[in-house]
Formats: C-alpha cells, structure tokens, sequence
C-alpha cells in the first residue's frame, strides 16, 4: 500500500510533559513536503492542545477529545458527540468527584472510576469510561480515536488503508486497529505493543521522529502482521478458518474450464469490499455486475459494446470509497485487448500516484497478458494485482514470476499443473498434489504463497453475492449429472431432460401446453433455475410468470419463459450476442 497518512497520538509517543517534540515538528514538515497528510489524536480537549502544541497549523487535522472533535486547521471544528446532560455533572458534585469537561469528553483521576461508573448506572446513561494511564475519559458510546480518523479521513478523501497511526497507551487501541500499519512504542503500553504491526524502540519522542524519516523514505507501507487483514474465504478440514493474506502480494487465481475460479475471484473481492478496500475489477464477461449490491461498488460499461471512457474510470477510482467493475462482456475480443493497453497503463500510474485503487483485478488474464510489452502494463512492484485464468502457462514469464500467492479451483491439465507449480516454486512436481487438483470439488480449493509451497485445501465459504452468468457460457452449460430438468406427465418422465439453459428453452417449447400445468403451478421451472444456475433475477421473473398461470391469467407459460431465458443469455445461433471471443467456462461452487 502507498503511504498517504500519519496518525499519530500526542502525550507519551510525540510530546513529553506536554511539550511536542521539536525533532518530531521537523520530521511531520519532512513527511508533508512529501505529500503525506498528518493527523494528531489525542484525549486531550482542543484548547488545551493549542496551549501546549501553539499553532496547529503544522498539521492537516486533529482528533480531539478522543474522536468527539474534529478540527482541521485554518478551516473548520466539527464536534461529533455531546456533552453529557447536566444531571450528570450534578451527581459528580454530589459525590465530590473532581472533574472537568471540553465539547464533548469529562475527565477524572483513574481513581473516580467506582463514583463515576455508578452515576452511570444510575442515570441510565449512553455514556463508556476509558482509561488512558492514570486519567480517565467519559464518552458518548461508540466514539473513539479510530472513529474519528475515520471521520477526519473521509472529509479529506483519503483511505485508512494507506495509513499509519503510532501510539503509546489503552486509549490508542482503536486508532491503531483502523490503520493499515500499527507501530506502539517501546515505552508505552505492553498490551498496545502486542496488538501492532511494529514497535518503535527508544526511549521518548526522538524515536518517533526517526521512525517516521524511515516511513516518508519508503513508497510503500511496510507490511502488517500476519493475519491481521487477512480475508476469511473458506474452512480447512479440522472447521478452522482459512484466512490468506494478500496485503502487498500479487495474486494468481486458477482453475480449468467450469471450474468456478471467476466465482472464487468474486468471493475474493467481496471480501476486501466488506473491509473498505476498494477494487478495480477488470471483467471481461460480465461475471462480477452482482457485486454492484455492495455498498461503494460501481460498474461502469454494462449493456454498451463500447468500453467506458477512461477518463470516467480514472475518475471512479480516486474515491477511497468506490470499487469499480469496468464491464467489457458486450466488447469483441480484439476490442478488449486494445483497451486493455490503454487501461492497465492508466491504473498503475493512478495507483504510484494516490495509492488506489488497493487492488486491480484482472479475469480472462491470459488473453492480456501474455505479450512482450508487459512492464508498460503492469507495476508488478506494487504488489496490488489479482489475475485470473485456466492458462497460467500463456501468462508472460514476468508475470509468473511476480505472483505471491495462489489460489487454485479444479485444474486437470497436466502441463498447467507444471506451470501453476512453478510459481510456488516446486521445481518437481508433487505427484500427490497432482492428484489434489484434479480431485477437487466444485465447493473446494487449495492455495499456497512462495514461502509456505503447501497446497492447503479448503471448503469454500458461500458468496455475499449472486455469482452473475455470462451469455455465451451458461445457456449451453452441461449441468452436473442428476441437475437435470426432467419433464414429467402424470408423475413419469417425458422426453430427453435438460442438460443446459438452452436445451430447457428448447424442449419448454416442444411440449404441450397443458402437460406443463403441474409443472407452473408448483414451481418447478423457477425452483430449478434459482437452484441449479443460482440466477435468482431470472428465477425470479419465471416464478411471474408461474404465478398468473396459477391464477389462470396465462394459459400458455411456454413462450413466456423461453423469451426470458433467451433475452438475458442469448444464444450463440442467433448472432443475438454482442461479445464473445472468450471460450472457456466456469462452473458453480
């Protein structure tokens, strides 16, 4: 990840007594001349801060009273929470529990927490004690340090995923957890130091100073602990968690023909979507419009056989806050390749610069990125790609070489087992993993990084989302056996079964209307649709058209059906469909 932000706690890690440290003033004017925005967040009430800090004008904003203020300076105070009613203050009184208050945050010795607590209780109020050393903060429920950043963040437009916050003490827990990068000092809490990334070693301030020249030098985010943004995708075989983490890592996903790898790569972002990364996914056949029902996810170029502008993709990425899905499935093949050259280019470069999108995803890879010209495609350097494919062979060495993990779907094909192997580094190949690839089921996968090389074998979690089927694949898709549509009269099967989308449509229109009355009125054709294909948007518009043949407005269900299944996947033989030059297909876990 770029590093766009500093975060960073004042009293114990940047200020001592009271007093900023002036090496560390110098190192925050090195880190904004570079273009890194710098936060302060602090329990302190802001007025207190600008009398021991002076003018905050060295700073792009400040996180006061523990996450209730927001202040940027030169320009507006926003206070997020409220000061808690006057009943409250009284009760103190009463019980002779010192305190003082700023907008929103009361403070008390550690001591009063017993007193204050029971008026708490008492009162029946929304209010949270926290402990910062030897003080306490009373609070309005749900604010924090980490709140805060969150809300100073989105009104500049920057991500906490290029972020890091340093801190020293109970109350920097949150603030730390928010960030891409948590560093705790050495002199600070031990609990804190256990929940970080890094720990900064020293003994006060100057350490601090050094440690962000370190960070402002490199352009990238060191990486966080293991596990700590890791994506939760699947359960191993003792019902653990599987949880691979691809912060900083270049990401293979494969599997051969209908082995659901698209589906895999779907489950993948919904993931990073649900953790507020924000994607750009490459998609060149319509199979990830479904995650537009996320929140912050655009797609851009769906129903057109023109490609979206670049200049609107380039637009859509620099919001922290979007993931976008450019949607090429109505492109011809030839078409897509060239935009492509122009698209990938144009994303690396926005990424160096910002920092987004966090991940560029590519599906049908092999078609793109096979050719000589690969480095004036892809940053490979930045660590931030996910490509998908059932021919990691044709992928451009360069490539190959530069993935870091992978996740592999069903593949059978011998020399691509040869070439997937490579990449996790087994010169030889295992027979025994060999032997796991082909024998995987629709709802399984194995993954492995170039350090650990083991194949981990997993079950697949389900999808967030309905995994969207491209026209050209599904209406010819042969379903497993025993997922046959078997038409019946009177309770025996008639005819041939439908093995696919387009044989139902088929054979829907051979029969007889009246032999298809049962059928309609229980449901069977939408049942069947929504379970086998899992497209719930069609199963839902056929179990329509059930309902008024139930209520006897629709006599014939025949050609009502077949016309909803054609229009939304087309068939081939009918030139109906306006992409294509993508062959290979997937399956459904």
């Amino acid at each position: 990840m770029k590093f766009r932000v500093l975060a960073l706690d004042y009293d114990g890690t940047i200020a001592k007594d009271g007093v900023l440290s002036p090496e560390v003033k110098s190192a925050i004017a090195e880190a904004r001349a570079r273009g890194i925005v710098v936060v302060i967040a602090t329990g302190r009430i802001l007025s207190e801060l600008r009398n021991v800090a002076g003018d905050l004008n060295f700073l792009d904003a400040v996180i006061a009273e523990n996450g209730a203020v927001l202040a940027f300076p030169g320009a507006q105070t926003r206070i997020v929470g409220q000061l808690p009613p006057q009943s409250f203050f009284d009760e103190l009184q009463r019980r002779g529990v010192a305190f003082k208050s700023g907008q929103c945050v009361v403070e008390a010795d550690a001591s009063a927490a017993p007193a204050i607590l029971a008026t708490i209780r008492e009162l029946q109020l929304p209010l949270v004690i926290l402990f910062n050393r030897g003080r306490l903060m009373v609070l309005p429920q749900a604010i924090s340090k980490g709140t805060g950043l969150r809300n100073a963040l989105r009104m500049l437009r920057l991500s906490p995923h290029n972020a890091i916050a340093i801190g020293d003490a109970e109350n920097d827990h949150d603030l730390l957890a928010q960030c891409e990068l948590a560093a705790a000092v050495s002199w600070g809490s031990a609990t804190l130091q256990a929940a970080a990334d890094e720990v900064i070693t020293g003994d006060g301030p100057s350490a601090v100073a050094t440690y962000i020249r370190h960070a402002t030098a490199q352009t990238r985010l060191a990486a966080a602990r293991a596990g700590r943004h890791a994506l939760t995708v699947g359960t191993d075989d003792d019902r653990r968690p599987v949880t691979p983490d691809v912060s900083g890592a270049n990401v293979l996903i494969v599997g051969g023909s209908q082995s659901g790898k698209s589906w895999v790569s779907g489950l993948f972002c919904e993931q990073m979507i649900v953790q507020d990364y924000s994607l750009c996914v490459i998609d060149p056949e319509g199979d990830y419009g479904a995650l537009e029902s996320l929140p912050g996810v655009i797609v851009l170029g769906a129903n057109t056989e023109q490609p979206p502008e670049m200049a609107e993709v380039a637009r859509a990425i620099q919001h922290f806050d979007l993931s976008v899905v450019v949607d090429l499935s109505r492109v011809h093949l030839d078409e897509k390749v060239e935009y492509l050259k122009a698209l990938l280019p144009m994303l690396a470069s926005v990424r160096r610069a910002t920092g987004l999108p966090h991940r560029i995803v590519v599906d049908e890879a092999h078609y793109f990125l096979r050719e000589p010209n690969i480095k004036q495609l892809l940053d490979l350097q930045l660590g931030a790609y996910t490509l998908v494919t059932y021919r990691p062979s044709d992928l451009h060495p360069d490539v190959r070489s530069a993935i870091d993990v992978v996740v592999a779907k069903r593949l059978t094909d011998s020399h691509e087992v040869q070439a997937l192997m490579a990449m996790v580094k087994n010169a030889n190949v295992d027979p025994g993993s060999v032997a796991i690839l082909q024998a995987l089921a629709t709802d399984e996968a194995v993954f492995a990084t170039t350090r650990t090389r083991q194949l981990r074998r997993f079950k697949l979690l389900p999808r967030l989302t309905t995994h969207v089927r491209h026209r050209e694949k599904y209406f010819d898709f042969d379903v497993v056996s025993g997922q046959e549509f078997v038409f019946t009269q009177n309770g025996k099967p008639i005819g041939s079964p439908a093995r696919s989308l387009g044989q139902f449509a088929a054979l829907l229109q051979g029969c007889a209307a009246e032999t298809l009355g049962d059928h309609a009125r229980r449901g069977d054709f939408s049942r069947w649709i929504a379970n086998v294909f899992h497209d719930h948007r069609l199963a839902s518009e056929v179990r329509k058209i059930e309902q008024q043949h139930r209520l006897g407005h629709l006599a014939d269900v025949r050609q009502p059906i077949a016309a909803l299944i054609t229009e939304q996947y087309g068939s081939p033989a009918d030139g109906s469909l306006a992409g294509g030059g993508l062959e290979e297909g997937e399956g459904v876990p």
